[in-house]
C-alpha cells in the first residue's frame, strides 16, 4: 500500500471513529474545527486521487445532487403494525394472554415508541446495501441514497460477529432542535410549517435530492434485528450485539420480569420523556425470546408477541394574557396567543398560533381565560379549548380579530373564500417591505449574503426601500452600519454584484409574487421566456401553463397590473439582472415534444430526474407524476416499479428508455 492510500485509509478510519462518538455515543472527543479540518483533508485527497474512491467513505455522507426515483422493494419480512393499547388494564390483558398462550415463564422487553418514520436497513458482509421504508408493510420504497446521509447509521459495521446477511429495523427521527430550526427557516420563507417531527422526517426521507436530506440532520434509533443466523435467541441480547457493531440502540431499553416492572417503566417514561431530544408517543413491549415469538406468531395485521402502549396526548392549562398579530412579507396577518409560560413536552410554551379570525371566533376567547394547550403528536402548540368553569365574572375583554394592520394602521382586507386577512399596503408597510427584501436575498432566489439584521439596518438608515435599491448601494453606505468595515462591506458588494448572474427563474421567484413559489416561477419562466412577455400575459395564457391554476394566474396578473411593480422590474433590468432566459437555454428550446405528456420513473445514469423534466419542458412537453389515459410517454429508468410499467402497457402508453429519449430530443 503506497503512502497516499495509507493516508486516505487512516483518515477514513479516524473520521469513522469520530462520527461514531458524536452521532451514536453522543460523546464527541474532538472539536468541530478539528473534525472539519480532517474531513477537508480527506476530500482533497480523494479529489486528487480518484482511483482510491470508496462509496463508503465518510465524505460520501453529504448526499449527491443527482435526483433519484424511489423504486419499490418487497420486504423479506413483512413490516407489520403493532396493536395499540391506551390503559394499564389493556396492558394487563396482553400480559395475561401471552402467559396463557406460552404456558411457561417469559420476559418482556420494554422500549420507547419513537414518533418518526419506520425504516428497514439491510447489511451484507458488514456494509449497508439497502434501506427500505415501511410502505404498505409488504413493499416499501428504496431510499438508500438518502439514508446514507444520516450520520448515526453506519455504512460499515464495527467489530466482529455480525451475520453475513441481516436486517435491522428502527425509526428515522428529526430531533426537536432540528425540527424547530427547519420550521423557522420555512416560516421565514412563508412556506407551510411541518406539523410535527414525524411529518418532517417522513417528508425529508422522500426528498429526491439527497443533499437536502443531508442538510436536515436526521437521526435514527434502531430496535429490532432480523435474520436467519442471528448470534442470540433473545431480542435484547441481539440489540446489545448490534450496539457493539456500531448501531445507535437506545439506552432506555429494559428487560421486564413481571407486570409490575412494565407499569414502573410506563410510569417513569410518561414523565421523563418530556426531556428527551426526540419525540415519543408511547411504549412498545416485546416478548424477549425469539423462540417464544415464533410460537406466538401473528394475526393478519400484527404480531401477537408485541404491543404498543400509547401515552395520553400532552395537554396543559394556562392563562391567555394577550393576543398579538404578526404581518408576513405577503401581507398575511396571523394572530398569536401569548400565554403564561407552561411546560409541555419538554419545552416551555409561551405562545401558540391562533391561525385566523374564524379560529378565534370558534373558541370564543377572552383575555384572562384559562385555556387548554395541546401538542400530542403536534409539536406546534395549539389552543384546543377554553376552561369555561374557570371563567369568572366579570370576564376579560373578548378577543376580536383586528381591523387594521398592526404595523401601518391600514384597514385589512379578506379575499372571498379565504380564511386569511391581508394588509394591502405592500409599498408602505415596513414589515412587508423588509420581508420582501429578506425573501429576495435568500439562497434559492438571488443568493445575496445578507441576513435579517442587515436588512433591518439598511432599512432603518434609509438606504433600502425596495429590492431594486440593493443595486444602488455603495460601500460608503455600508460603513454607517454597525459591524460593517472595509472587508465586510466589500464582501457584501461582491455578493450583490454576483447576484446579477442569477437566472431569470430565480429573479422571478425572488420578486415574491403571492402564490408563486420556486416551481411555478420556473414554469412561468420557461413558458414566457422573458419578464416583458410575462407582464403582458392574461389569465387565459397563464392558465395554459402547467401547475398554474386560476388563483395563481389572477395573482400574477394583479401583480403586474400595479405600475409600481412594473417600474420595479424595469429598475432591476437596468441594474443588469437577468430578465429573460439565457441564450443557451433558449437555443435548446423546441416544439419537438409539444402536446405530449410524460411520466418519469426509475433511476437514470446520464441525468437527474429534474434535468429530464427540464428537457421535456424546454421541448414543449408536459410532466405529470402518475400514468393515466392522458399519458403519452413513460420515460423508464432502472428499478422502475412494476405496477407503473404494467399500467402503462395496459393503457398503450409508449415506453422509452434513457438513451432513446436523448436521441429523440437531440435529433
Amino acid at each position: 500500500m503506497n503512502e497516499i492510500k495509507q493516508k486516505i485509509t487512516a483518515l477514513r478510519t479516524e473520521l469513522e471513529q469520530y462520527n461514531h462518538e458524536y452521532y451514536v455515543l453522543s460523546a464527541p472527543t474532538v472539536s468541530d474545527r478539528l473534525f472539519d479540518g480532517k474531513m477537508a483533508e480527506l476530500q482533497l485527497l480523494e479529489e486528487q486521487y480518484p482511483e482510491y474512491a470508496d462509496p463508503f467513505s465518510p465524505t460520501q455522507r453529504v448526499g449527491s445532487d443527482l435526483s433519484r426515483a424511489f423504486a419499490p422493494v418487497e420486504h423479506r419480512y413483512p413490516m407489520l403494525s403493532l396493536g395499540n393499547t391506551y390503559s394499564e388494564g389493556e396492558v394487563s390483558d396482553f400480559y395475561d394472554r401471552t402467559a396463557r398462550a406460552l404456558n411457561e415463564p417469559f420476559e418482556l422487553v420494554a422500549e420507547l415508541k419513537y414518533d418518526g418514520t419506520s425504516i428497514s436497513l439491510i447489511y451484507e458482509q458488514g456494509r449497508l446495501v439497502q434501506a427500505i421504508t415501511r410502505g404498505d408493510g409488504t413493499r416499501g420504497d428504496d431510499v438508500t441514497a438518502n439514508v446514507r446521509t444520516i450520520r448515526s447509521i453506519p455504512l460499515k459495521l464495527r467489530g466482529t460477529g455480525y451475520p453475513a446477511l441481516f436486517e435491522i429495523r428502527g425509526e428515522i427521527l428529526l430531533p426537536r432542535v432540528e425540527f424547530e430550526r427547519l420550521n423557522r427557516e420555512r416560516e421565514a420563507q412563508e412556506e407551510p410549517l411541518f406539523a410535527n417531527p414525524r411529518n418532517a422526517a417522513s417528508g425529508t426521507l422522500k426528498q429526491l435530492n439527497p443533499a437536502i436530506v443531508a442538510s436536515r440532520k436526521l437521526d435514527a434509533c434502531l430496535y429490532y434485528v432480523l435474520g436467519e443466523s442471528l448470534p442470540f435467541d433473545e431480542h435484547y441480547a441481539n440489540l446489545e450485539a448490534a450496539r457493539a457493531w456500531g448501531f445507535k440502540i437506545p439506552g432506555v431499553i429494559r428487560k421486564c420480569h413481571s407486570l409490575q416492572d412494565v407499569f414502573d417503566y410506563i410510569a417513569h417514561w410518561d414523565e421523563a420523556r418530556r426531556s428527551l431530544p426526540v419525540a415519543t408517543d408511547g411504549i412498545v413491549l416485546k416478548v424477549n425470546s425469539l423462540r417464544q415469538q415464533r410460537s406466538l406468531g401473528f394475526t393478519a395485521k400484527s404480531p401477537r408477541w408485541a404491543i404498543a402502549f400509547k401515552f395520553q396526548a400532552e395537554q396543559a392549562v394556562t392563562q391567555l394574557t394577550a393576543v398579538t398579530y404578526q404581518v408576513g412579507r405577503t401581507g398575511v396577518v396571523t394572530p398569536v396567543a401569548n400565554l403564561v409560560p407552561v411546560q409541555l413536552s419538554g419545552t416551555t410554551v409561551k405562545r401558540a398560533s391562533l391561525h385566523n379570525a374564524d379560529i378565534i371566533a370558534g373558541l370564543d376567547l377572552h383575555i384572562g381565560d384559562r385555556v387548554f394547550v395541546e401538542k400530542g403528536g403536534e409539536i406546534i402548540p395549539k389552543i384546543t379549548g377554553v376552561d369555561l368553569d374557570a371563567r369568572t365574572a366579570p370576564t376579560g375583554e373578548k378577543v376580536v380579530f383586528i381591523r387594521k394592520c398592526p404595523e401601518c394602521d391600514t384597514p385589512l382586507v379578506r379575499a372571498e373564500e379565504e380564511a386569511a386577512h391581508y394588509c394591502p399596503n405592500e409599498w408602505g408597510c415596513p414589515t412587508q417591505i423588509k420581508g420582501k427584501i429578506e425573501h429576495f436575498v435568500t439562497r434559492r432566489a438571488m443568493d445575496i449574503k445578507m441576513g435579517p439584521e442587515t436588512v433591518e439596518a439598511l432599512y432603518a438608515h434609509g438606504c433600502v426601500r425596495d429590492v431594486a435599491d440593493l443595486y444602488a448601494l455603495k460601500k460608503t453606505d455600508l460603513y454607517a452600519l454597525e459591524r460593517f468595515g472595509e472587508k465586510s462591506s466589500a464582501n457584501l458588494m461582491e455578493s450583490i454584484e454576483a447576484s446579477k448572474q442569477a437566472p431569470f427563474e430565480r429573479v422571478l421567484f425572488g420578486l415574491g409574487i403571492r402564490s408563486v413559489g420556486e416551481t411555478v416561477a420556473r414554469r412561468l419562466a420557461y413558458a414566457f421566456t422573458s419578464m416583458e412577455r410575462l407582464e403582458q400575459a392574461g389569465v387565459e395564457s397563464l392558465l395554459a401553463v402547467d401547475e398554474v391554476g386560476e388563483h395563481i394566474a389572477k395573482s400574477v396578473v394583479s401583480y403586474f397590473a400595479d405600475e409600481r411593480n412594473r417600474t420595479l422590474t424595469g429598475r432591476l433590468k437596468a441594474s443588469g439582472l437577468q430578465m429573460s432566459l439565457r441564450e443557451d437555454v433558449l437555443s435548446e428550446r423546441s416544439d419537438k415534444l409539444a402536446g405530449l405528456t410524460f411520466v418519469i420513473s426509475g433511476t437514470f445514469a446520464h441525468h437527474s430526474r429534474d434535468e429530464y423534466k427540464a428537457m421535456i419542458e424546454r421541448c414543449g412537453g408536459k410532466n405529470t407524476g402518475a400514468v393515466s389515459g392522458h399519458t403519452d410517454c413513460l420515460l423508464a429508468g432502472e428499478n422502475m416499479g412494476p405496477a407503473k410499467r404494467e399500467k402503462a402497457v395496459k393503457l398503450g402508453v409508449k415506453l422509452i428508455n434513457e438513451d432513446e429519449f436523448l436521441k429523440w430530443i437531440e435529433a
